[in-house]
């Protein structure tokens, strides 16, 4: 009870909170927290819960939410409760929430603090303690209710053994709540259960290869990725996590009752469609295609990030401090130690577009998707696979990682014949995928390309001779459209042919253009005072796009548009297509095949610093829009 108490207190406890809504409970909740000197940022804690609830809402079926987010502003590990006689709804959907837990956890939560908590919220499973909390007139006897020890009741034996996986986003609340829930089910069942959790503190109790074989079946109830291969040939339920805090007896009959399909016997997948009649209305939205795109998107952008921040550092170091400007652009010589440094860097550029295709393929169809998918981003980003002059960077890889993705789990799905199923995940599949993504780069997606490429071309060609607004418009949106890829390539490629012809005002103005979309993200992340917006990664990133904005490194924004394309890139659009413009009304031109305020720096501009104004005023524009449009996106999912 004495570490329990660390947690709790009488002054954290409201009973017949005054909320009617879960945004004016967690107010109403994070005010005792804040006035117990838990927290030093009130307003910054509240958008942090509110952002996580606005993922997948935490409500249970049993009348209890638990909202909650890890936060740099909690001081120290705490739980404000509160009690509600009419209920506070706290989704669209399911029942009202009489008992609001508010958990409030460090960012460097240890795992002491970890464990002490999930022994609290796994007292919510105890129906005589719920029903002790709802019907509470002091805070004392909530406390009494959280802190006696009760002995679980067990049906006799029935020998089996199970093997359950649990994970929420967070790692903090919901994946101990679940693994308790399904222990104590498979106790009163009569069966053995062992669960891994996957939380903020790590993987914890992880199945041997003796367990995963003498287990009667498996248990998955996480909203994380799950090594899947493990379990071949077992009998596996896969859900969310909290299917497996309302369900857990559920789900574990269907095992020990036979109902729960064969991993990789005549399908690969355990078929998450094929849940429980209860699990069918509460996991829609979780199985739903806009999230399993926006999760492979993600997984695929977290591996992208460090061959992006390592790729674009290090080419930016070299060209700041080694390079030299030519007529050809700012030009680090040969041989020399930053030009070595430089190729480091570009290895890491070169790898990270076929990172963010192999790892969102891997997302969607399992380890068997990520070979094909990586050789996919690479074809993708190459165009001399089908004939083009650029390659189509990272929207392409996008593309190819998603149709690898999708092949894959649906080749999974044959039922192999016994003899080869053993080659199947590691050379048929990976085979056939890569032949797959290569046919359709190379004879369907590659030739529209090649020829959209000429056809942009041949069209900024016949507008050179009109109105200079409206070509800064179309280099500008050309530009911060793909950062780097097909479209800026193709707009470079023509105002860098005119330079040579002695027209350097067309490089001038798309010089401009070419810092906005890094230069944006950065300025945005570091406006975001409350990380309401942007995930902490995308903010630490903000710093990287920082500095290759600086050195005219537009992929520096590509995290942020692959992790976001419908805020980001109109944003970086709209914001270069005013730097452009500007650039051509004031005259500017730039002598050097190179972007960003470097140039201004290496005196390759006739106008500095009304470069910077063009720069300056893309760059707020660009993290303007992204802003407004990221606030409405989050307004909308509330």
């Amino acid at each position: 009870m004495g570490d329990i108490m660390r947690f709790l207190s009488p002054n954290l406890i409201k009973v017949n909170m005054q909320a009617e809504s879960r945004d004016e409970a967690v107010r109403e909740l994070a005010e005792l927290l804040f006035q117990e000197r838990v927290l030093k940022d009130k307003e910054r804690y509240i958008q942090d819960v509110l952002e996580r609830e606005a993922q997948v809402s935490t409500d249970l079926e049993n009348g209890v939410a638990l909202p909650h987010g890890k936060s740099e502003t909690v001081l120290r590990p705490a739980v404000a409760i509160g009690t509600s006689a009419r209920g506070i709804r706290f989704s669209g959907e399911g029942t009202s929430s009489r008992v609001i837990f508010l958990i409030a956890m460090p960012d460097q939560a240890d795992d002491t603090h970890i464990t002490l908590l999930s022994g609290i919220t796994s007292r919510l499973l105890d129906n005589a303690c719920l029903e002790r909390i709802k019907g509470a007139a002091e805070p004392e006897e909530i406390l009494a209710a959280l802190t006696e020890e009760k002995a679980g009741a067990a049906r006799g034996g029935t020998g089996k053994f199970l093997i359950g996986v649990t994970g929420c986003t967070v790692g903090v609340a919901h994946t101990y709540l679940a693994a308790k829930a399904l222990e104590k089910a498979a106790r009163e069942l009569g069966a053995e259960i062992k669960v891994e959790t996957n939380g903020s503190i790590g993987t914890e109790n992880v199945p041997t290869r003796e367990e995963i074989e003498r287990a009667e079946g498996i248990i998955i109830a996480s909203d994380k990725e799950t090594d899947m291969e493990r379990f071949r040939g077992k009998r596996v339920v896969n859900t969310n996590v909290k299917e497996g805090i309302d369900h857990p007896e559920e789900l574990i009959r269907m095992v020990l009752d036979g109902k729960a399909p064969l991993y990789g016997k005549g399908q690969a997948e355990p078929a998450k469609e094929r849940r429980s009649p209860a699990a069918e209305k509460g996991t829609a939205q979780a199985a739903s295609g806009g999230k399993m795109l926006y999760k492979a998107l993600m997984n695929g952008v977290s591996f992208m990030i460090p061959f992006v921040v390592i790729g674009g550092l290090l080419i930016a170091i070299s060209l700041a401090v080694g390079g030299e400007p030519t007529p050809q652009g700012l030009v680090i010589p040969e041989g020399s130690f930053w030009n070595q440094i430089s190729a480091v860097g570009s290895a890491g550029f070169t790898m990270m577009i076929p990172i963010l295709a192999g790892y969102i393929a891997y997302a969607i169809g399992d380890r068997a998707a990520l070979a094909p998918g990586m050789i996919g981003g690479w074809i993708a980003n190459n165009g001399s696979f089908y004939g083009a002059d650029a390659g189509t960077g990272f929207i392409g890889a996008i593309a190819a990682g998603l149709l690898v993705g999708y092949f894959v789990r649906w080749m999974k799905q044959f039922n192999w014949p016994e003899v080869i199923r053993p080659l199947v995940p590691i050379m048929i599949i990976p085979i056939t995928g890569s032949l797959f993504i290569a046919f359709i780069f190379i004879f369907i997606i590659g030739a529209p390309i090649a020829s959209l490429m000429t056809a942009l071309y041949s069209m900024l060609e016949s507008m050179s001779a009109g109105s200079m607004i409206l070509l800064g418009i179309v280099i500008g949106l050309m530009q911060g459209f793909d950062m780097g890829g097909p479209f800026g390539k193709v707009a470079f490629m023509f105002s860098v042919g005119l330079i040579a012809e002695g027209q350097p005002q067309f490089m001038g103005a798309q010089a401009m253009a070419i810092p906005v979309a890094p230069l944006g993200m950065a300025l945005a992340t570091f406006l975001d005072k409350k990380h309401q917006l942007f995930l902490p990664e995308e903010t630490a990133n903000g710093k990287a796009a920082l500095a290759m904005g600086l050195v005219g490194i537009s992929e520096g924004a590509i995290p942020f548009a692959a992790g976001d394309p419908l805020a980001v890139i109109p944003a970086n659009m709209i914001g270069s297509a005013v730097a452009c413009t500007m650039a051509f009304l004031f005259g500017i031109t730039d002598s050097v095949a190179h972007g960003g305020p470097i140039v201004l720096i290496l005196g390759a501009v006739n106008k500095p610093l009304m470069g910077l104004i063009c720069m300056a005023a893309g760059t707020v524009v660009t993290a303007m829009v992204c802003m407004t449009l990221k606030r409405l996106k989050l307004k909308n999912s509330r």
